[in-house]
């Protein structure tokens, strides 16, 4: 990944630089908060890490920063004195204190990967899912994604994504057959329906996975509760399986965003 550092602290710059480039990633450093726009203009950054020291209010810098770009970098806010509620309401997707853990620069990084292959695959138009049985398309879940986005950026607004999928589709395919696996598909679609909230949001993203933006939860508990909820009912919908030898493999997954976090996962097998 593409990865900026603005800070005026040299050895914090160094501390990434040297965690961050042997795994391959290409880290550009950029000592003052006021060169940041033009750095962005050179390059499209995957990931941007600030210290905005002295300021006592980055949001004005970070939603300029946004502003500029037609894409969704994730910026991370490293700060001694801000804690992670600050860095939300100043419109980063994250928050690494300072002084800097290594364990803490890498979940750093995979949440950024979790948040940045999401938002890729959204915007992936090339191909897309009718919307049908309170199932709505791709580019629609796309568009509420990014709203979602932009509420987190504008209001410090959380939400919740999880993602419920065959992840032994393409086997089933060949076992069983391409028309086995869309039923299975089909069915598991018809339980996510019936098992949502009435406030949920559900929307096919590929053949074979669904996602779910669980909006306005009551407190930080209730998705990971639902994650927990879902698994546990589709453990028991045995008319998924369309043949008596067939197994599948259902995962549950929960991303808190803008953060990426994974929060959840669960595996679910189904068999005869």
């Amino acid at each position: 990944m593409k990865i900026l550092v603005v800070d005026h602290d040299e050895m914090s710059a160094s501390l990434l630089k040297s965690r961050l480039e042997p795994l391959g990633h290409a880290v550009t450093y950029s000592p003052a908060r006021h060169e940041a726009a033009s750095e962005f203009s050179k390059a499209d950054y995957d990931v941007v890490f600030v210290d905005p020291s002295p300021s006592t209010n980055p949001k004005p810098m970070v939603m300029n920063l946004r502003r500029q770009i037609r894409y969704n970098p994730y910026m991370v806010l490293m700060s001694e004195s801000f804690g992670e509620e600050a860095a939300l309401g100043f419109g980063f997707n994250d928050y690494l204190p300072k002084p800097m853990d290594l364990s803490q620069i890498d979940q750093k990084m995979e949440n950024a990967k979790h948040f940045l292959s999401l938002v890729q695959h959204l915007r992936d138009g090339s191909q897309d899912f009718p919307s049908a049985g309170g199932i709505i398309a791709k580019s629609a879940i796309n568009q509420l994604f990014l709203s979602c986005i932009d509420r987190a950026d504008r209001y410090a607004e959380k939400t919740y994504a999880l993602f419920i999928g065959l992840r032994n589709f393409k086997q089933i395919a060949v076992e069983s057959g391409p028309y086995e696996a869309e039923v299975a598909g089909a069915r598991l679609a018809q339980h996510i329906v019936r098992l949502r909230r009435a406030s949920d949001i559900i929307g096919q993203i590929s053949m074979n996975e669904y996602a779910l933006l669980l909006l306005r939860p009551v407190d930080a508990q209730e998705p990971i509760e639902a994650a927990a909820r879902f698994a546990d009912s589709l453990g028991i919908c045995k008319d998924i399986l369309t043949k008596p030898d067939m197994k599948v493999e259902i995962d549950v997954k929960l991303l808190e965003i803008p953060s990426g976090a994974k929060l959840a996962e669960h595996q679910v097998m189904l068999s005869s």
